[in-house]
């Protein structure tokens, strides 16, 4: 299984960007796609999460509103569309993804089995 996060980079304040997370291996649609973050000199932290097999969405309180996610079926892909982008943005963002249970908690990563390499996001004035 390989997970390809991609679409960080270096941006301005209040902007929009997207990341992708190309998926491959096996088939994911029993699965969580959830994205993380971890800031320097910071824990990781959750970001949204999205049920492949019907389109759940789950999202933490600091990107909710600004922050959606998606996924192209066809493609394998999963995306974190992230708009008015602020400083606290900035982390590497990590994609992951859990097979889904009654009790899966999208918000705790030790629910994930597998994780892509991550993509840097940088935001400045």
């Amino acid at each position: 299984v390989q997970l390809q996060a991609s679409g960080g980079g270096l941006m301005q304040i209040g902007v929009s960007l997207r990341l992708s997370c190309s998926a491959s291996g096996r088939t994911f649609s029993s699965y969580v796609m959830g994205w993380f973050r971890q800031a320097p000199g910071k824990e990781r932290e959750f970001v949204a999460a999205l049920s492949w097999s019907d389109g759940r969405t789950y999202f933490s309180d600091s990107v909710k509103g600004r922050f959606t996610i998606s996924r192209d079926i066809a493609k394998n892909t999963v995306y974190l569309q992230m708009n008015s982008l602020k400083f606290g943005d900035t982390a590497v963002y990590y994609c992951a993804a859990g097979l889904y249970y009654y009790n899966f908690q999208p918000d705790n990563d030790a629910e994930y089995d597998y994780w892509g390499q991550g993509t840097e996001v940088t935001v400045s004035s």
